[in-house]
């Protein structure tokens, strides 16, 4: 029992991180219509920005009891890049997938040669953080309360996300602009200012999910490629521009990369590949997307 639990924790702990970045993956797609493989990019920016505030935050004397909305704030700042970045991505928002993907695949190449020139190549992680929380026992297991801490922040940002889509004025003129550009941009809604700002979101989301990590796991400038290639996972098997199988498909790739390293470490991408194809196969639009018309 105390394995199973363990092993369940830690699924929905990598869960709750792809879940941040496939959000803002999501979003952006959901209203731009543009395939964003730089999200991978702005985690690992969000990864390393959480090192430097959060080795900052401690050397001047912060308690490492304070070091999670240190993080969230360090991950979420690189929202900053959101607005240039969106300029150049809206010259190819009408066009063609393929051109899409080499411009974002050209962000990934020079965001990655970034963080090289700015924090070097050494993998680098913040020290003091991951066991001053603890860990709780129970039932046989031992769950660091950091991961646990990691769950319920992705679940308030899932939650906050939610209400900002639902119930704002903002979060109405964003749906209508993904329902109908034209129609929203006619009746005076500026769509400039609203992809600008969902992109800047989607950044922040990456940012925040790329900085909670660095406690527990080194942030180096291969990890962008590597998280892109899983946020792709999780929303091919969600259902691109679906909020909630954005939910469902980090749940389902976090449980089964955890559950392969413990039964068997070589089969832990071929797992998640292995599941990827059968949606494909039997439910080409995503467990909760909408297939095309």
């Amino acid at each position: 029992m105390g394995a199973f639990i363990e092993v369940t924790t830690a699924g929905l702990f990598h869960a709750a991180v792809l879940f941040l970045v496939a959000a803002g993956l999501q979003l952006v797609f959901g209203v731009q219509r543009i395939l964003n493989l730089a999200c991978g990019s702005f985690y690992a920016l969000g990864a390393y920005c959480g090192v430097t505030a959060g080795s900052t935050a401690l050397g001047l004397g912060v308690p490492p009891l304070l070091a999670l909305p240190v993080l969230l704030l360090a991950g979420g700042a690189i929202a900053v890049l959101g607005p240039p970045v969106e300029r150049v991505l809206r010259l190819v928002q009408d066009r063609d997938e393929s051109l899409q993907l080499l411009l974002t695949f050209a962000l990934v190449l020079m965001l990655q040669d970034a963080v090289r020139m700015v924090w070097g190549s050494s993998p680098r992680q913040v020290d003091g953080i991951y066991l001053a929380y603890g860990q709780v026992q129970a039932l046989g297991a031992r769950v660091p309360v950091w991961n646990l801490l990691v769950l319920l922040a992705a679940l308030v940002v899932a939650l906050g996300l939610g209400a900002f889509l639902k119930r704002t004025n903002f979060g109405r003129l964003l749906r209508a602009t993904a329902e109908n550009r034209r129609m929203a941009a006619s009746l005076g809604v500026d769509t400039g200012r609203v992809y600008a700002v969902v992109f800047s979101l989607g950044v922040a989301l990456g940012g925040m999910g790329g900085a909670l990590v660095v406690p527990s796991s080194a942030a180096t400038p291969e990890m962008a490629v590597e998280l892109v290639v899983e946020a792709f996972a999780v929303v091919v098997i969600g259902g691109l521009g679906s909020m909630g199988g954005a939910l469902a498909g980090a749940v389902i790739v976090g449980l089964l990369r955890a559950v392969a390293l413990v039964v068997w470490p070589e089969l832990e991408l071929m797992a998640v590949y292995a599941v990827v194809v059968a949606v494909l196969l039997l439910r080409p639009a995503g467990l909760f997307g909408k297939p095309a018309a």
